[in-house]
């Protein structure tokens, strides 16, 4: 192990993992974190602590909250301060997989919760202010997170001028660095931008020396909703960019072609040798179809190709909202996707049918589907074993999986705008885990486990992040 500044000092934070296997191998969560939001931004949004220790009295119920002192967030996507590659990288005093860094959307601002000394209860103890983004990195709409080299990256969506929550922030977007330990905004991460302009995603090959970002539209593209004449023309995200990641320096561009709308999560091998991974597109606007692909590296250049395609569903005009009765089905519309720390499993969440899948991706070019399983969608929904009356609503959105594999969370709403669009009746909150076989491949809903409606206190749900780390916010630095 490379000796860092909190191996010297004695202090090393079992949870950063030296290996995948490691991570494997470490005791399973006791905790999940789950961000809720309102839709109308007139109350507070929260963070949630769910137990999912089977052996607590609790177990599957929200044991605790804490409210944000402002409003209007949005809070989608966040994340830990350290991460197991905190192993290999400087910027680290005490590396501590301690604060939960929430970014707030649609406001800008960053929240950064302690989960030291009670993490049932976390503490706010700090706000980055939506101005000091823009003023020292360029950027608002904070998106994505992983503590990194050189400090945290925090992928944005929009330019400066979005700061006082105008739409108008058409970017470009990109990466702010944070300070590792003082969460100050540093700077933007980028030194030689290239074609880039749209913004969402961004992870990498540490070892390689490589980062990866991906496209989903700009503001004023996504914050009142899809805007079906930018669908049509092929406006929104289709590319996927590779970097050096040490200077943020462009590499290379590459095209999933423009029919493939919306280039969102990026899911690379776990394993720190390799050099491939996953990407998925919301919709085919030729077909409406939704489809996965693989990038891997050839001769200095990457490539990437399609490895999963779900098709439209036929649906009655009646179970339609509107703005899909025209085309008669319902677009699976994959929003997200999360591939296990052995690289052995891929799950794929198809919000508009609502269908959770499981594949085997031990060969990655040639993903092999062992098991789906339906969680609400828009036609055709399926109710929880706990509350076998009442239909879900919304669908399988936001999937969060175990570092062993055998649990996977998932939660119900994409983003509110686009919540009234595909459920105009409404989206009931929901988070439901499920038992995964990880010898053969298959999938069973826990009848126990359902923290749903009021369990949230009438909040949608987004992302969700596990004790001690889990599948998609770690990197590692050693093979063994």
């Amino acid at each position: 192990m490379t000796t860092t500044e909190h191996d010297r000092d004695g202090h090393l934070d079992p949870t950063l993992y030296r290996t995948p296997a490691d991570a494997v191998a470490a005791p399973p969560e006791e905790l999940a974190y789950v961000v809720g939001f309102d839709p109308a931004g007139e109350r507070p949004d929260a963070l949630f602590t769910v137990v999912t220790d089977p052996r607590s009295p609790q177990y599957g119920r929200v044991a605790a909250h804490v409210e944000l002192p402002d409003r209007g967030n949005e809070l989608h996507h966040f994340g830990w301060n350290a991460c197991s590659s905190a192993l290999a990288h400087p910027g680290h005093h005490h590396a501590e997989r301690r604060y939960l860094i929430v970014p707030g959307l649609r406001s800008s601002r960053l929240h950064i919760l302690d989960t030291t000394p009670d993490p049932v209860r976390p503490r706010l103890v700090k706000v980055v202010q939506a101005g000091e983004l823009a003023a020292r990195a360029g950027y608002s709409r904070p998106h994505t997170l992983h503590c990194g080299p050189d400090g945290v990256f925090l992928s944005c969506l929009g330019g400066a001028n979005g700061a006082n929550g105008s739409n108008g922030a058409d970017g470009p977007g990109g990466v702010a660095l944070l300070d590792h330990e003082t969460f100050e905004v540093l700077r933007a991460w980028e030194s030689e931008r290239g074609p880039q302009h749209l913004a969402y995603d961004v992870w990498w090959h540490l070892r390689q020396d490589i980062a990866v970002t991906s496209e989903w539209g700009s503001p004023s593209m996504i914050e009142d909703g899809l805007v079906p004449d930018l669908l049509l023309d092929r406006r929104y995200g289709h590319a996927i960019h590779f970097w050096e990641l040490g200077t943020g320096r462009h590499l290379q561009r590459v095209d999933l072609g423009d029919r493939n709308q919306m280039a969102l999560e990026l899911r690379p091998s776990h394993d720190p040798e390799a050099t491939w991974g996953f990407v998925n597109t919301v919709v085919d606007v030729e077909d409406l179809s939704a489809s996965v692909w693989l990038w891997t590296a050839e001769d200095g250049e990457f490539t990437v190709r399609k490895v999963i395609t779900l098709p439209a569903e036929p649906a009655p005009a009646e179970d339609l909202p509107p703005a899909l009765r025209p085309f008669g089905a319902v677009p699976p519309l994959i929003t997200d996707i999360d591939l296990s720390v052995d690289d052995r499993w891929l799950y794929v969440s198809a919000w508009g049918t609502g269908d959770l899948l499981q594949y085997d991706v031990g060969d990655p070019l040639r993903p092999r589907l062992t098991a789906s399983v339906r969680l609400g969608g828009i036609a055709g929904r399926q109710a929880h074993p706990a509350a076998p009356d009442v239909p879900l609503s919304g669908g399988s959105q936001m999937v969060e999986l175990s570092r062993d594999g055998r649990r996977v969370y998932v939660t119900n709403s994409l983003y509110a705008a686009w919540d009234e669009q595909f459920y105009p009746g409404g989206i009931d909150p929901w988070m439901i885990k499920l038992d995964a076989d990880t010898s053969g491949g298959g999938l069973g809903v826990d009848g126990g486990f359902f923290p749903h409606g009021p369990d949230f206190r009438g909040l949608r749900v987004h992302q969700t992040r596990l004790q001690g780390g889990d599948a998609s916010s770690d990197s590692y630095c050693y093979r063994r």
